[in-house]
């Protein structure tokens, strides 16, 4: 395999990239995949192995014929190692399913991902991991749902898994990254050179400078829809648990969640208002059996117990105590506006002006204050609502 790497010198790659051609060429060979592939290196040991076995080697472990004949040619060895010079230029790394920061329950799977692409701090895929999952176009329930829960986790030492998709997905991440030590990963359905949604640039960068992203997917994959599914299997394998927030009858969520099932972790689901399609899911995840979640001591108290003692202690409030000191600090007019909004519907200003009593001005010029505070949020269209504490 030196040899490959030595026959294209613009490549420009170090020796120690040898160390991976194997591994980059299996996950390049065309219809093997990721069960096939860790078969292959469970029969033959290592990716070298492989590539020196005989073609008759190779058919008898039931392999297509195309593929094993892929395998036997080596081609995949010189895509790998244009690959590799891919990788090296974009400054991500590579790990494989024998190192040490490789996610060890990730491995337990009956098909991991034999290689992975990681921009970031590898060293996070060692923690206790939480997946949080969700919807595309959540409520705005849902949305805060979601932060507050990412956040809460965090905040306990925990890793927030998600797939950096719009949504569920970013609020579960920017919760996380609300806390100074906040750990989160995100596992993404394409190459972990591409950014999707474009919207979640910013999301991805922060992620990329205090947590990790992961990939199984090739430099420059395409984020196609068949990929969702193989990346939502990585966020149940990797987790302790996976918590649903919202997510319609036929959600990608609702995948996950029964994957997570499949490999033995916990299944949480936040409740939802019954008349709302995007309460499907997780209200559909309860009456199976899932365990209800309105808080993030309903996920913790549920994970294994030296998991638990593992967990940082953080004093808390109750949500009465919580709210009694937030209206300590606003003034009067704060005070009556944020009395008149809820966590679940936005209201209108027009509604808001009609009754607090106060001028318009004001509203507007008390609302900005309290969003100034963190306590109120605004959605489009001018419409308000008190931000989940």
């Amino acid at each position: 395999m030196v040899d490959v790497l030595r026959s294209l010198p613009r490549a420009n790659l170090s020796m120690d990239s040898a160390d991976y051609l194997g591994w980059v060429a299996l996950a390049l060979t065309p219809g093997l995949g990721a069960r096939n592939a860790g078969k292959l290196l469970r029969e033959f040991g290592s990716p070298a192995a492989i590539f020196d076995a005989s073609l008759t080697s190779l058919e008898a472990q039931r392999l297509p014929a195309a593929v094993a004949q892929a395998l036997h040619s080596k081609q995949p060895l010189s895509d790998a190692a244009r690959e590799l010079a891919a990788v090296q230029a974009s400054g991500c790394r590579l790990l494989t399913w024998d190192e040490p920061h490789y996610p060890a329950r990730l491995r337990e799977i009956y098909d991991p991902p034999p290689l992975l692409y990681v921009l970031g701090n590898p060293e996070l895929l060692s923690r206790h991991i939480v997946g949080i999952v969700g919807a595309r176009r959540p409520t705005p329930y849902g949305n805060q749902m979601a932060e507050r829960l990412g956040r809460d986790l965090a905040q306990r030492g925990l890793a927030v898994a998600s797939g950096l998709a719009r949504g569920i997905d970013a609020c579960a991440h920017k919760g996380a990254l609300s806390v100074a030590d906040g750990q989160t990963i995100g596992v993404l359905g394409c190459g972990i050179d591409v950014v999707y949604p474009k919207e979640n640039k910013k999301i991805f960068t922060e992620i990329q400078q205090r947590g990790v992203i992961v990939s199984e997917f090739p430099m420059g994959t395409f984020p196609a829809p068949q990929n969702f599914p193989i990346r939502n299997r990585m966020i149940a394998g990797m987790s302790l648990g996976v918590v649903v927030v919202e997510g319609a009858q036929y959600s990608g969520s609702l995948i996950t969640a029964r994957l997570a099932m499949e490999f033995g972790r916990e299944v949480f689901a936040v409740p939802g208002n019954v008349t709302q399609p995007m309460s499907f899911g997780p209200n559909l995840l309860i009456k199976q059996g899932a365990k209800l979640v309105a808080g993030w001591e309903d996920v913790v108290e549920e994970l294994p117990t030296p998991v638990r003692a593992e967990l940082l202690p953080v004093e808390q409030k109750s949500q009465d105590e919580r709210t009694e000191l937030v209206m300590s600090a606003l003034s009067a007019s704060e005070r009556v506006l944020y009395g008149l909004l809820g966590t679940d519907e936005a209201k209108p200003i027009d509604d808001l002006v009609e009754l607090s009593g106060l001028s318009s001005s004001d509203v507007l010029a008390t609302l900005f204050d309290l969003e100034m505070k963190g306590v109120v949020r605004q959605l489009p269209g001018k419409q308000f609502l008190k931000v989940l504490l």
